[in-house]
């Protein structure tokens, strides 16, 4: 402990001394235990406060002056400040991550000029300039093919090409300014995509280590956004896959119903043509991943109603819908899905028929939509839920007829696509009791 911590303790004794003295002896009759205390841990407060101690440093005005902590100074760095951006700010922002077009270079190239200590900035893909800002804009222009032989150099070598003299860019035009260059090149995994040049007007050329630093971040930024497209089409093929699972012996069985409802029922027959042609516009023509849960709750009804001529009162379905869910939007042929495997695999093979249940609330503290379907029928067998709840493809030649657990599969791939890891699907499903899926989403 240092000297001035010793001298603080010996104050606070001190205090703690003369206070017992005035209100113990000094005083009659002698003060209560709290009173005591008080006035002990008053006179304690105001000794802390007031005295420049070792922790709290000298006062100002007492000879050295403490300042407020700011980070030290750092020398100028090419990778650090200039214009008041920092690479790592600019890779935070490149647009580059959504695709190699050509608004996005443009932009690209304007923020990232000030950084790379070049004079101009050129983006191209394989073929053709996408952006280029500054001195010799008026003869590389964007949309045409590349003109520079160091530019050819650098995607045939795949790696960065740096050029010390006018002569090396190889630029056909005769009153270039440009006159060195460094070009390094884009890629997606193995694959070159594109390059990123810097272009200076005077004899050294920028800093290479941080135009390698900088392509490498737009490479990372390009990896991302293939990703995402995949990522997307995986989704559009599960979508694509999921209206393809509107199979014809749905379709044959409705028909089968509606034909026999014709004879002894035409007008009934009529409803349920304009409801099988209803189900399936909504099936085919819905745009996107996403749509309001009052569409997909419409599209449901719709289902359960065509199922419901066809089973009659052994079908009975219960809605628990909170009226706040009916605006949040939810994945598109997600929940008439679930609602299908009820149906089709809990209640079907019942022989007295069951209940469907679909509850769906929204929760404004987690900003989640959380979607409950579950049924009284047969269940799902251990082995499929076993094998569902394990992320694993269900075999619906070892399942039989009742694996359910394949169209949950789709779904939660599904999912995954859209959410990533921010979703929850939950299946509980006992033989003989029925099935429970419990989803829950981000709030959108």
């Amino acid at each position: 402990m240092r000297g001035g911590s010793w001298l603080l303790a010996a104050v606070l004794v001190a205090a703690w001394g003369l206070v017992y003295l005035v209100t113990q002896v000094l005083v009659t009759p002698p003060l209560g235990v709290l009173a005591t205390m008080v006035a002990g841990l008053v006179v304690s407060t105001v000794v802390v406060l007031g005295y420049p101690s070792a922790l709290r440093g000298p006062r100002s005005g007492s000879g050295t002056r403490t300042r407020a902590w700011r980070p030290a100074a750092r020398p100028q760095d090419p990778r650090g400040l200039r214009d008041g951006l920092t690479i790592a700010a600019a890779g935070r922002s490149v647009p580059l991550r959504n695709g190699l077009t050509r608004d996005a270079a443009r932009r690209t190239a304007q923020l990232i000029r000030p950084l790379l200590g070049g004079d101009s900035i050129a983006i191209t893909d394989t073929e053709q300039v996408l952006a280029f800002v500054g001195p010799g804009s008026d003869h590389h222009k964007v949309g045409q093919a590349m003109q520079t032989r160091v530019s050819r150099l650098a995607l045939g070598k795949g790696r960065t090409v740096v050029v010390h003299a006018r002569e090396g860019i190889g630029c056909p035009e005769p009153g270039c300014p440009l006159r060195t260059a460094v070009v390094a090149p884009l890629a997606v995994a193995d694959r070159i995509v594109g390059t990123l040049k810097v272009y200076r007007t005077q004899d050294e050329p920028a800093p290479r280590v941080l135009v390698d630093d900088m392509a490498s971040m737009l490479s990372l930024h390009l990896e991302l956004a293939e990703m995402d497209r995949e990522r997307h089409l995986a989704s559009d093929a599960q979508l694509d896959a999921l209206r393809a699972q509107i199979n014809p012996h749905f379709l044959f069985n409705i028909l089968n119903t509606i034909a026999s409802k014709s004879r002894t029922d035409p007008d009934e027959a009529r409803q349920l043509l304009l409801r099988l042609s209803d189900f399936f516009r909504y099936a085919v023509r819905q745009d996107g991943h996403f749509a309001e849960f009052s569409q997909e709750y419409f599209f449901v009804r719709t289902y359960v109603s065509l199922e419901q001529a066809r089973f009659g009162d052994r079908l009975r379905v219960r809605y628990d819908i909170d009226p706040q869910v009916l605006t949040s939007r939810v994945p598109v042929l997600v929940i008439q899905p679930l609602v299908e495997n009820a149906v089709k695999h809990g209640i079907a093979d019942s022989v007295s028929g069951g209940t469907v249940h679909l509850r769906a609330r929204v929760d404004p503290l987690t900003r989640t939509t959380s979607i409950r379907v579950s049924d009284d029928g047969v269940g799902m067998p251990p082995e499929t839920l076993e094998r569902l709840l394990a992320g694993r493809r269900p075999d619906p030649a070892a399942s039989g007829a009742h694996h359910s657990g394949v169209g949950m599969w789709n779904i939660s791939q599904r999912l995954d696509a859209l959410f990533g890891d921010r979703y929850s699907f939950d299946v509980a499903s006992r033989p003989g009791k029925g099935t429970t899926v419990d989803l829950r989403i981000p709030l959108r």
